[in-house]
């Protein structure tokens, strides 16, 4: 009894077009299920977010704060405005506009501005280190201006406002003269933000508050700067053991001179240990207090940590403002306004509609070129189309994007260039055909030959996408974004769908038989043989030709084809003679 044959466990290519579509399937149900998600629970939408060129938004414009006398230089302009671009970028805000207008700096975001936003754009971000002198409970109790002194019994006496000793640190209480005491228990925190606190002298100490205005400092002379801050993230606080507490923090990281400076103040507080409030240290942001907290040890790799009253949101933002570095001036908030599309809905019709007839004439191209086979270009355009829709709304939701006409454009352009893709694997095929293959082996063989050449094609683009990307700015950016994004999406659709496709249309009589139709007609497409040793018969050609198309024939043949021909031969010849 024979044993029974081992099946193979090789896939066949129907297996595994079945798996790749598999494979397709799930991911577009993924990104079906993620907006979804973020429709129903989020504040997510089916559409995605429009640009400042088509939608509108919001336009602040900062005026600078700058002493009597003094003017703003170009340079300090330009540097606030690449500062603010980075910030506005690192909240996922895309497509803003940043630029200036004579001595103002015009922010333009487009939609509506959430509060996390506005101010990351109005603060300064400029943090200072100092050491605390004397803390005390905030007095918010306003002073009425009308209200009339106490009359005296001479000239008020002028307190004095010069140390009477030179003070030898930041920590000396020599600081705190009569004058800065008397400012220090008469201070107003609700008064603030009507002072000059962000402005005031590193050198000279300051009286201020915390952010909630329920603690007044008197502070001493910056002794580290955020200038020498390299690195900024946020994150929750650890205990020892690793276990987090839930607390929110933003995580410093010096460069060497800021990591030298904050080590000799850590180690100078730290020996006032017990002293409260001295052996303190205020991490000031805009002339107000984001943290206090006592030094607890002597830090010398320069990475401190600030706590406060901090979400996830307001640490990242904290963190970024510090990260990108501090506005070289101050600012004011002169106007805000909301501002309508630089563009309007005509230009964006006007943009689907060029998409859309680019869209047509390539599937009549398709269609003149490879008739029933560009089907599977268009089905392939047609799946291009929904990853791309859907993921550029979860961007949206997720990361801030807005489309853009730009961007609109990019995706227009990404039309030719993943028909393009479909073309060079059907061209694959139909040469493997005029080798003489059959379909199965044609489209094996052609898609190994065409997904490097794919491949090399997509890197390509998208490395000028990416560089692209990085270069520019504004609207330019979102051309780069939907073109890279569409490379990689038209990459993953050859491989997971197209290919798959024809793995399974190979099977079919219509398109296997080398119907006139099917595009892959190995007669009409001028295949020199077809079959083992079949060779298809010359028509009325010339006898040059005929021999030269011999001669290519004979080329072609596989070794074993030309042995079996040589056989043929022989045994033809050893006929004749016995005859």
């Amino acid at each position: 009894m024979a044993a029974p044959s081992k099946r193979s466990s090789r896939p066949t290519p129907v297996r595994k077009a079945v798996r790749s579509l598999t494979w397709l399937g799930v991911i577009i149900i993924a990104l079906f299920g993620i907006n979804a998600a973020g429709v129903i629970w989020g504040n997510g939408s089916w559409t995605p977010k429009l640009a400042l060129d088509l939608e509108g938004g919001t336009q602040i414009i900062l005026a600078p704060q700058v002493e009597a006398g003094a003017s703003v230089s170009q340079e300090q302009l330009d540097q606030a405005v690449s500062i603010i671009r980075q910030r506005v970028d690192a909240s996922g805000v895309a497509e803003a506009e940043i630029n200036t207008e004579g001595s103002n700096v015009v922010v333009r975001i487009p939609g509506e501005l959430d509060e996390q936003t506005r101010n990351r754009i109005e603060s300064s971000a400029k943090l200072e280190l100092r050491p605390v002198l004397l803390a005390d409970a905030a007095t918010n109790q306003s002073i009425d201006p009308s209200a009339s002194p106490e009359p005296t019994d001479g000239a008020e006496e002028e307190l004095q406002a010069t140390p009477t000793v030179e003070p030898t640190d930041a920590s000396d209480p020599n600081w705190v003269t009569p004058a800065l005491q008397d400012e220090f228990d008469t201070f107003d925190c609700a008064a603030l933000d009507e002072g000059e606190a962000n402005v005031a002298a590193s050198d000279e100490p300051l009286v201020t508050c915390d952010t909630t205005r329920q603690i007044k400092y008197l502070l001493g002379p910056v002794e580290v700067s955020g200038e020498d801050i390299v690195d900024a993230t946020n994150g929750m606080v650890q205990t020892q053991t690793g276990a987090s507490t839930g607390q929110w923090a933003v995580n410093i990281v010096f460069n060497d001179r800021g990591t030298e400076q904050f080590a000799e103040v850590s180690q100078r507080l730290f020996a006032l240990n017990g002293q409260t409030p001295r052996d303190q240290f205020a991490f000031v942001l805009d002339g107000a207090v984001l943290s206090a907290p006592q030094m607890n040890g002597v830090i010398t790799d320069g990475r401190p940590q600030v706590t406060g009253n901090f979400d996830q949101q307001s640490s990242k933002a904290l963190a970024d403002q510090l990260k990108f570095g501090a506005l070289p001036i101050s600012f004011e908030v002169q106007s805000s306004d909301t501002i309508s599309a630089t563009l309007g809905t005509s230009q964006l019709q006007s943009g689907l509609i060029a998409g859309l007839i680019g869209l047509i004439l390539v599937v009549i191209y398709t269609l003149f070129q490879y008739r029933a086979l560009g089907s599977v270009t268009i089905a392939s355009l047609v799946i291009v189309g929904l990853i791309t829709y859907l993921s550029i709304t979860i961007l949206s939701w997720r990361e801030g994007y807005r489309l853009s006409l730009a961007g609109i454009a990019g995706l227009i352009v990404a039309i030719g260039f993943t028909a393009d893709s479909f073309i060079v694997y059907f061209e694959r095929v139909r040469d493997e055909l005029r080798d003489g293959r059959p379909l199965v082996g044609a489209v094996e063989a052609g898609w190994k030959r065409a997904f490097r050449t794919i491949l090399a094609s997509k890197g390509v683009n998208l490395l000028a996408a990416v560089v692209l990307f990085i270069l520019a700015v504004g609207s330019v950016k979102g051309f780069a974004y939907t073109l890279g994004l569409t490379t990689i999406i038209d990459v993953v659709v050859v491989i997971l769908f197209t290919h798959p496709m024809l793995q399974l249309l190979a099977q079919t009589r219509f398109f296997s038989s080398g119907h006139t139709w099917s595009g892959l007609d190995p007669q009409a497409l001028g295949a020199v043989y077809r079959g083992r040793a079949e060779f298809r018969k010359p028509v009325a050609v010339p006898a040059k030709k005929a021999a030269s198309s011999s001669r290519e024939a004979q080329k072609r043949q596989t070794i074993a084809e030309r042995k079996a021909a040589q056989v043929d031969a022989t045994v033809g010849a050893g006929e004749g003679k016995e005859s």
